[in-house]
């Protein structure tokens, strides 16, 4: 390849813009400054094909994305069906089975195809994931189409998902809230088939910002949604949550959430730092019920009016 690339920046004229390259044909000849086909992307004026692995970030990035339809999945199944709980356990199962399904079926249908791995090309700066923007006009007139998808295939890949995953949703839920739930959980299979094309659209034009600032949204939202649940049930001492084993499992799933938070930021990368960090998951909880009774609205007033 590199020699190739040699090759290239002696005889031809340099491409214009980031993401223009030539692509050889059968012959060995390179063609004009284009945008590279899928798969491929431009170093050193040449299109080359993405045979790289997925880097744990990535791989993660996928898995935040997986968790987010799983997450929003579990939250309007509790609030239209809490009242019956077998078929809240029911939707939940059924619900993780279909995302379950369209990951799969998503990695079986990218390259390599019929396996769960992938070939990509890394991601190396926040306009990769926007070349759309750096279409180059050399005589500051004429624009050259550039376009193409430089982080491949991180921005296909989710739209893909998402697409299967309304597929999974059609074709397995009506089935099961008709016949094993009475129908109670029709109002959960229209709110996602809302929120799954909103969140392609969110992936459609902040991908990038997504993918850089995931690790950080995770454990933000992570910590807020704790807060909001112990205050909206009025949890303010470790008895009221023991009580309560649907409450136990809103907490514990905050807390799983959290630590994947802490795994994408820190990757690890230094175990006997990052490892005891894990510890700190519960931190937001604990901290909440230590501090909840010096925040009561009354004893405010009663001071205010001592």
């Amino acid at each position: 390849m590199f020699s190739t690339l040699f090759y290239l920046s002696v005889e031809l004229e340099k491409c214009p813009g980031q993401y223009c390259g030539r692509v050889q044909d059968r012959n060995g000849k390179f063609g004009k400054c284009q945008a590279c086909p899928r798969g491929y992307r431009s170093y050193g004026d040449l299109c080359v094909k993405c045979t790289k692995s997925l880097r744990l970030h990535d791989w993660l990035y996928l898995g935040f994305i997986i968790l987010t339809v799983i997450v929003l999945h579990w939250f309007f199944i509790d609030y239209f069906v809490q009242r019956v709980r077998q078929n809240m356990i029911l939707l939940f199962v059924s619900s993780v089975i279909e995302t379950t399904l369209a990951a799969i079926f998503t990695l079986l249908v990218n390259e390599p195809k019929g396996t769960l791995n992938l070939t990509a090309c890394w991601t190396e700066r926040l306009s990769d994931w926007y070349t759309v923007f750096f279409n180059p006009k050399p005589d500051y007139v004429n624009t050259i189409h550039c376009t193409n998808e430089a982080v491949y295939p991180l921005y296909t890949i989710v739209l893909t998902f998402h697409a299967i995953a309304v597929t999974m949703l059609i074709l397995i839920r009506p089935v099961l809230s008709h016949r094993m739930c009475a129908g109670s959980g029709l109002s959960s299979i229209y709110a996602a088939m809302y929120f799954l094309p909103v969140l392609a659209a969110v992936h459609a034009l902040l991908g990038g910002l997504l993918y850089y600032s995931y690790p950080y949204i995770t454990l933000v939202v992570s910590v807020i949604s704790t807060a909001v649940v112990l205050s909206k049930n009025k949890i303010t001492n470790i008895r009221q949550l023991m009580g309560s084993k649907r409450h136990i499992s809103i907490v514990f799933g905050h807390w799983l959430i959290n630590a994947y938070g802490l795994l994408a930021v820190t990757e690890v990368t230094q175990p006997s730092v990052h490892g005891p960090m894990f510890l700190l998951v519960t931190t937001p909880v604990l901290f909440y019920l230590a501090t909840s009774s010096l925040t009561e609205p009354n004893k405010f007033k009663q001071l205010l009016a001592g």
